[in-house]
């Protein structure tokens, strides 16, 4: 595995990060306990030491799962990322969405982080999780009903009782990163990127690269579209949030499958997935710290792990990306 400090923080985490969405079935039709925790296992003893979760996954169920899975591992060897900024169990904030949990209850979901409720977040998380402080602790998304500072300003507090030992944001663009940097030192932001999603590239990503910070990939395997194994025509199972997504329109899955086809020779001849090498070329792009893999069973988490032996060239990347600047995504 290799390792890499999170901006200029005194945080280091595997470039391939353990992302526990998926783990906690929310949004993705549903989770098996005893095949996610197998999951988290079998990728720390791979190295990956890094976990990256959040309450709203699952609604504890994901934060859970990683409390349990982690538990007789050195606290000190590994690194645990979560979040705060969604509630489902009050209204309050900014609506984000209708959902359900995986019982099937509707909940609605808000972008809430007052400092109080930030307060509360962070200690239902310690105990969920099992642990007495968070490593990397980060906003979900940005919550335009409280001000940036005072986000910021709980996180402080947190940082200062040993709770939380690095500050984080997600979903950021670099303006709110500039204003919450006012109040408290970033290492990072986790944003969306993959081949198919650059969009960090205009702003984000030379931002951070500037300000010496972190960015945490979530979703370069564009939610399983980038392993090669969803082909046009797939139906999901009831409960499945990427029906609706925006990539996985018919066109989104056709264009897709034809990279994946394009760049097979080269995963063939690395004796890759399609799925390792969509992995090492994400953390091979300029500012990415780290890629969040999410895998539902030690197999598949097993696969995302070894994806850190694929090696590539110069040329190779340049050939990958050439074949990504002709797709035509809607």
């Amino acid at each position: 595995m290799e390792y890499r400090q999170v901006g200029d923080s005194e945080l280091t985490v595997s470039a391939i990060t353990f992302g526990a969405w998926a783990a906690g079935g929310w949004m993705w039709g549903g989770t098996e306990t005893k095949g996610a925790i197998e999951a988290i296992k079998a990728s720390y003893d791979l190295g990956v030491t890094s976990i990256d979760t959040a309450p709203i996954y699952g609604q504890g169920a994901s934060e859970e799962l990683v409390g349990k899975a982690i538990k007789g591992i050195p606290r000190d060897k590994i690194q645990i990322l979560t979040k705060y900024g969604m509630r489902w169990d009050l209204a309050k904030g900014d609506f984000a969405f209708k959902s359900q949990d995986n019982s099937g209850k509707p909940i609605d979901v808000y972008k809430y982080s007052a400092k109080d409720s930030i307060i509360k977040e962070c200690e239902d998380s310690l105990r969920r999780l099992g642990t007495d402080y968070i490593d990397l602790y980060q906003i979900h998304w940005p919550d335009k009903t409280t001000p940036i500072d005072e986000s910021m300003e709980a996180v402080v507090r947190l940082i200062e009782q040993g709770k939380v030992r690095q500050a984080g944001v997600s979903n950021y663009d670099a303006e709110q990163m500039q204003q919450a940097e006012a109040v408290v030192k970033l290492a990072s932001n986790q944003v969306p990127f993959s081949m198919l999603n650059q969009a960090i590239k205009e702003t984000v990503v030379p931002y951070c690269l500037e300000h010496k910070k972190g960015i945490l990939a979530y979703s370069p395997m564009e939610r399983g579209l980038l392993t090669g194994k969803i082909k046009p025509g797939h139906q999901f199972s009831a409960g499945d949030h990427r029906a609706g997504y925006r990539f996985f329109k018919e066109q989104n899955i056709v264009q897709a499958d034809l990279l994946m086809e394009k760049i097979k020779p080269l995963a063939d001849e690395k004796n890759a997935t399609l799925g390792q090498l969509v992995v090492r070329w994400t953390i091979e792009q300029p500012g990415i710290t780290a890629a969040l893999v999410g895998a539902r069973n030690a197999e598949q988490a097993t696969q995302n792990a070894k994806a850190i032996a694929v090696k590539l060239s110069t040329d190779e990347l340049a050939f990958i990306d050439q074949h990504i600047q002709q797709l035509e995504l809607v």
